[in-house]
């Protein structure tokens, strides 16, 4: 996949996102102009409004990473072990931040957190 396709749907990622937590923000009552807002300043506001157990946060800080990561030319890599990304985990989920193993190993410590929370 050549980087400029991946900045397209990176892209379009974006877009949708953006009039998703529009829509979010609207119904907390958040001012936020999400058109003319970085992904850093969208970031910033919802996490003042508690927003950051919403799902759609955490899609905007995996894409914010993600096209950092293009950026810099790590794209690709898994943000823990920092070994290559399955390419077929990343056709599936092109923000994806982790390989096979360290989300799997990820998934089962967060489940650990989430019982020893509750």
């Amino acid at each position: 996949m050549s980087i400029s396709h991946i900045r397209h749907e990176l892209s379009q990622l974006e877009t949708h996102l953006r009039k998703e937590i529009g829509a979010l923000a609207e119904i907390n009552q958040v001012s936020l102009d999400t058109e003319a807002s970085s992904l850093c300043e969208i970031i910033e506001v919802l996490t003042k409004a508690t927003l950051c157990d919403n799902p759609l946060f955490l899609k905007l800080t995996k894409l914010d990473a993600a096209i950092c990561q293009l950026d810099i030319g790590l794209y690709g890599l898994c943000s823990d072990c920092e070994s290559v990304i399955e390419p077929e985990r990343l056709a599936k989920d092109p923000i994806e931040q982790r390989c096979e193993n360290c989300a799997e190993q990820y998934e089962h410590e967060h489940r650990q957190e989430l019982r020893l929370t509750h």
